[in-house]
């Protein structure tokens, strides 16, 4: 029976990650909301030390919370803003992994003492649940870190019979699900996890390019939603407000995300399986095009009167972004208006953008959001689109059967000039040619971000 004090601080957890939530929904209030979040995991995980009067193995749980915090801190500290979404990928199937061991765990306790029919049959489903669906998690978030990281091939790994072996293995599940519940069984688990790890491969795989970080988001709400079922397994309240909570805000992103690429989740997860999946790869383009020094776009820049800058993943990659808030500012002292266009699928995950140039000190009032700001590119002087590709791709309006046909873009187009900073004529993960690029509007700067961003840095102020 946990103590009344212990039931409160638990309470006070529970309201601490709600509002840790609500923090992290603002660029302003998201340290805090971060920081209240940790905090209130950190006495969770410590109070039980302080209630329960037996426990076993501590100090194997001592040594484990030791490893994980020293793992955790130096992941946390080493990996570059180019491979955070790795480090969540991975974070997250982390999560997953070990809510369906607990629940193993908890299976062979259950097993052992003969108490299917202490525990009622709903706990027993739910036991089912999280080893299915924490394996799925694990499974699918290792792929996804391994496309991230270039592990792997980003483009989407198919081959004849996925949909029927896709098809046995969510049959087997269901099967070895009913089969523990009615008749509780220490193999039925194991083999139930090792079909989840099955089905995550074969759920993942299939996925490639920028839709990864749509997938990274489901994984997410999935991890949510086993250790809430966990929570139940282990009669913890404050674990089932958490998943309920993580649950559900991935699953609102993830249809947020899908909706912004203007497609839907399963054409997303099994678009490939018809061709109709974003990509990725494809050849570098031989067409003509515009180019010029960074001399000349200091000049379109530095004599502009409203410019826009449109960030993506090849910013985070060359870690020019320090660079880019300073050429920012030097434009602003000569009056220049700037504001960034934010894509909501711009780099390799949510808030990407947002994580990057908040890192470098911009202004929160300058990050605009692109249903804010579509409409203000016709009056832009000058679009700079630094690293960006598939959100500015004219094709996601004009080309059917396009893998980003129907993805809302930012209108880079109807700008006055386009100044396109790039490191070669290669695609975008959609793997398909841009178009913008060949518009007679558009400028293009060729070199790494950063080196190229000095020096056009160093070209307007000389102006």
């Amino acid at each position: 029976m946990i103590p009344t004090w212990a039931q409160l601080t638990y309470l006070v957890c529970a309201v601490a990650f709600i509002l840790a939530l609500k923090g992290l929904s603002g660029p302003r209030t998201a340290r805090a909301g971060n920081l209240i979040g940790a905090a209130a995991a950190v006495v969770a995980c410590a109070l039980p030390f302080f209630y329960l009067e037996q426990m076993d193995n501590v100090p194997l749980i001592l040594a484990a919370i030791a490893v994980g915090t020293v793992g955790g801190v130096y992941g946390a500290r080493r990996v570059q803003m180019t491979q955070m979404p790795q480090m969540v990928a991975l974070f997250n199937g982390v999560g997953g992994g070990a809510a369906a061991l607990v629940a193993l765990l908890e299976l062979e306790v259950v097993v052992a003492e003969g108490a299917a029919a202490d525990v009622g049959w709903f706990v027993l489903v739910a036991t089912a649940f999280t080893v299915a669906v924490g394996s799925v998690s694990f499974a699918g978030s290792v792929v996804t870190f391994a496309k991230l990281q270039e592990l792997m091939t980003s483009r989407p790994v198919v081959f004849p019979g996925l949909p029927v072996a896709f098809g046995a293995l969510l049959l087997a599940a269901v099967g070895l699900s009913a089969y523990l519940v009615v008749e509780p069984a220490m193999w039925a688990g194991i083999l139930l996890g090792l079909v989840g790890l099955g089905f995550g491969l074969l759920l993942v795989l299939p996925v490639g390019g920028a839709d990864v970080p749509i997938v990274i988001s489901l994984l997410n709400a999935f991890t949510g939603l086993t250790v809430a079922a966990g929570g139940y397994v282990l009669s913890n309240t404050l674990l089932l407000v958490a998943g309920t909570l993580v649950g559900a805000a991935g699953t609102f992103l993830t249809l947020l995300m899908a909706r912004a690429m203007g497609r839907s989740v399963a054409n997303i997860l099994f678009g490939a399986l018809k061709g109709g999946s974003t990509l990725g790869g494809g050849e570098a383009s031989d067409r003509p095009v515009r180019s010029a020094g960074p001399e000349d776009a200091a000049i379109m820049l530095g004599y502009a009167d409203r410019v826009i800058i449109v960030p993506g993943y090849g910013l985070a990659v060359a870690q020019a972004q320090h660079s880019l808030r300073e050429l920012v500012d030097v434009l602003g002292e000569r009056d220049v208006q700037v504001d960034y266009a934010i894509h909501p699928v711009a780099g390799r995950m949510p808030g990407h953008m947002n994580v990057l140039l908040a890192e470098a000190q911009v202004p929160y009032e300058q990050l605009r959001e692109m249903d804010d700001i579509n409409a203000d590119f016709k009056d832009a002087d000058v679009v700079l689109v630094v690293g960006a590709n598939d959100v500015v791709n004219p094709a996601a309006k004009t080309t059917p059967g396009a893998p980003i046909y129907g993805m809302p873009i930012l209108n880079a187009d109807q700008a006055k000039q386009i100044v396109f900073m790039k490191r070669s004529m290669r695609p975008g993960f959609a793997g398909i040619e841009n178009e913008l690029l060949f518009d007679e509007k558009t400028t293009l700067l060729f070199g790494d971000a950063k080196e190229t961003m000095g020096k056009l840095l160093s070209a307007v102020k000389t102006l």
